[in-house]
C-alpha cells in the first residue's frame, strides 16, 4: 500500500496482510523535497509503477517500483489532484484538478483548472479497479 504524506512531501509504502487485515513495515518510498508541489492522489499501473499528481506543481510523476522518477508529465493546471486509468484499454490517464485558492489572474491563465484532463498513454496500461462485495 502507498500513501502520500503531503506535509513531509514524501510518499510512503507499507505491507498489507490480506488474510489478517493488518498493515506493517511502514517505510519511505519517495522523498519529494526536490520536486515542485506536494504529493496528492495516486494510482498504480499494470507494470507496478506509481503515478502521482503534484498539487501546486503543474505535473504528474511516474515512479518506478524502486521509488525513482521514471517520467514527468507537465500539465496545464497548477493543482492536479488525483489520477486514474480508464478507457476500454485502460490506456488513458485521467487527471482531476482544482480551482481552490487560485487568483483571478491564475484562473485566466489556466482555463482548464477545476476540470478533468485526459492523456492517452500508448505505452502504459492501468489496472482494473478492485471490486468489493456489497
Amino acid at each position: 500500500m502507498y500513501y502520500c504524506d503531503s506535509p513531509t512531501r514524501t510518499i510512503r509504502c507499507c505491507d498489507y496482510d490480506t488474510d489478517a487485515g493488518t498493515i506493517g513495515n511502514d517505510r519511505l518510498f519517495a522523498d519529494l523535497q526536490e520536486q515542485p508541489g506536494e504529493p496528492d492522489g495516486s494510482t498504480i499501473d499494470s507494470a507496478g509503477y506509481l503515478w502521482n499528481a503534484r498539487w501546486g506543481g503543474h505535473r504528474v510523476l511516474r515512479y518506478a517500483p524502486d521509488g525513482s522518477i521514471e517520467r514527468i508529465v507537465q500539465v496545464p493546471v497548477a493543482q492536479p489532484s488525483c489520477v486514474a486509468f480508464g478507457g476500454a484499454a485502460l490506456d488513458t490517464l485521467y487527471i482531476t484538478s482544482a480551482r481552490e485558492s487560485l487568483s483571478d489572474a491564475a484562473l485566466l491563465a489556466e482555463p482548464a483548472a477545476g476540470g478533468v484532463l485526459q492523456l492517452r498513454l500508448p505505452d502504459v496500461r492501468g489496472l482494473p479497479e478492485a471490486r468489493f462485495r456489497d
